[in-house]
């Protein structure tokens, strides 16, 4: 096969190479560049980041954010947090409340950074959600370092994750109609959930509600200033300045066309890595991959706005983050219909807001704003109008504001990054049996290739911009081949 990747004249060779230059990619070439080691990346796109980037996607002067634009798992990353990215130009803004949920008539539930004051808003709910979440938010330390690796480990703080556990095992709607009462917080819960990107009758579909909830109270859900890429590029800068090298516009066809290296991570999906290794993974290996489910795709709208939405409950005005579904019932009928294979009518729809926090990213006087909902993964409906009337049901007037769209199907998200297969975000559906086998039960960072290993999000802990898939597989081959 011909050498299609660039070889440097006089440089030395690298210890270890990293294909793919996204947040789980960067973090494992971080982890290995901090323990002396020479560390190449190399990345299909013309730009590190993957979904992790920002871009002017409607109008000059407006920064919108290809992918992921709020990060409660960014600052509250074990390991992002251990870095010195401030040094590098990260800076993180909060906006007043981290999310709203409108109901019609102009109520709103609202997840405010302070545990006391949530607890406060949802009346005669508050005392149940201040047990349901309060201890996992005071223990997110402990917490975080326990949910953010495989399931399958010994525990070091066996009582929080315990309690972690029996919480997040509950389906998201019975356990929202066992310990709440009234519709705000009942909404409020499907509304976390959702982003799971499961039915909210399944198994498990509470954990992301519970995480991002305890995240809310422990650190907030904030946005970086300037956008997305200003994580991506100080993640870049801080390995440069351990002596890593990301080399970028270089698509990786072959496994045997990369230089020689000890060690080979891999930020790709198991489809990706399957058309890598070229027949030669072994069979039982070969169909574990082949058995790996996706999770639901995306349809994703970015919006220059003349004017910050207008929200006929003010709360929303405030929250970086805005849920649209309306009830539970509603959100669950969503989510099922497109775990079902179809497109929901009335989408459940997360809307962020980020120049409420941000002001710059847009002219004096102007807004960005966007907003997804699921659909069936790989789907080709265009859900623009059913997104907008979501907005427009608790916040009329809206389509009025709009000074330009930028719309993205499932197969313009894979496009733009390679490992987002079917428009899928979360790199393979997390359902229970997913969060042991992700990709296979055992070491799932090691594949039977000797020195190759592999570190996006469809291994353990999955989807999230955190980067501990990528510290993960970096420790599995400091452990195996560089010991």
């Amino acid at each position: 096969m011909p050498d299609r990747l660039p070889r440097r004249a006089g440089a030395t060779a690298p210890d270890a190479i990293i294909v793919g230059a996204g947040p789980n990619g960067l973090a494992a070439a971080i982890r290995l560049a901090e323990s002396g080691l020479r560390v190449v990346v190399f990345e299909a796109n013309e730009a590190p980041g993957g979904a992790v980037r920002s871009l002017p996607l409607t109008r000059p002067g407006f920064v919108h954010d290809v992918g992921a634009a709020v990060f409660p798992l960014g600052v509250g990353s074990p390991f992002f947090s251990s870095l010195p990215l401030e040094r590098y130009g990260l800076r993180w803004r909060w906006p007043e409340v981290p999310l709203a949920h409108p109901l019609d008539g102009g109520r709103a539930a609202v997840l405010d950074r302070s545990l006391e004051a949530t607890a406060a808003g949802l009346g005669r709910d508050g005392a149940a959600y201040r047990r349901l979440v309060g201890p996992l938010a005071r223990r997110w330390d402990a917490l975080g370092g326990e949910i953010l690796r495989p399931l399958l480990h010994v525990p070091r703080d066996p009582l929080v994750l315990a309690g972690f556990g029996l919480r997040a095992l509950v389906p998201a709607q019975a356990l929202a109609r066992v310990a709440f009462r009234e519709a705000p917080a009942r909404a409020l819960w499907a509304g976390l959930a959702g982003h799971s990107g499961l039915p909210l009758a399944a198994p498990g579909s509470s954990a992301v509600a519970l995480v991002l909830a305890a995240l809310a109270h422990r650190v907030g859900w904030p946005v970086p200033e300037g956008g997305a890429q200003a994580l991506t590029d100080a993640l870049v800068a801080h390995l440069r300045a351990l002596g890593g090298e990301v080399v970028t516009g270089v698509r990786v066809e072959h496994l045997g066309e990369l230089p020689e290296a000890r060690a080979v991570l891999l930020d790709v999906s198991p489809e990706a890595f399957l058309r890598l290794a070229a027949g030669r993974l072994p069979g039982g290996y070969r169909r574990a991959l082949r058995r790996f489910r996706r999770g639901p795709g995306t349809f994703k709208v970015d919006w220059a706005l003349d004017a910050p939405i207008l929200w006929a409950n003010a709360a929303c005005g405030r929250a970086g983050t805005v849920h649209l579904g309306g009830t539970l019932a509603e959100i669950a009928a969503a989510e099922r219909a497109v775990a079902r294979g179809r497109v929901p009518e009335r989408p459940f729809v997360l809307v962020a807001q980020p120049t409420l926090a941000d002001p710059p990213r847009a002219p004096a006087g102007r807004h960005v704003a966007w907003a997804y909902c699921h659909v069936p993964n790989g789907s080709t409906a265009d859900q623009t109008r059913a997104i907008e009337a979501q907005v427009e049901r608790f916040a009329p007037g809206f389509r009025d504001r709009i000074l330009a769209r930028h719309t993205a199907s499932p197969a313009d998200l894979e496009a733009a990054d390679a490992n987002l297969v079917g428009g899928d975000l979360t790199g393979g559906a997390q359902t229970l049996r997913q969060l042991i086998a992700r990709p296979t039960v055992t070491t799932p960072y090691n594949t039977p290739l000797a020195g190759v290993f592999l570190c996006s999000a469809s291994t353990p802990p999955g989807g999230g911009v955190h980067g501990m898939c990528g510290v993960h597989a970096a420790d599995a081959a400091l452990a195996d081949v560089f010991r």
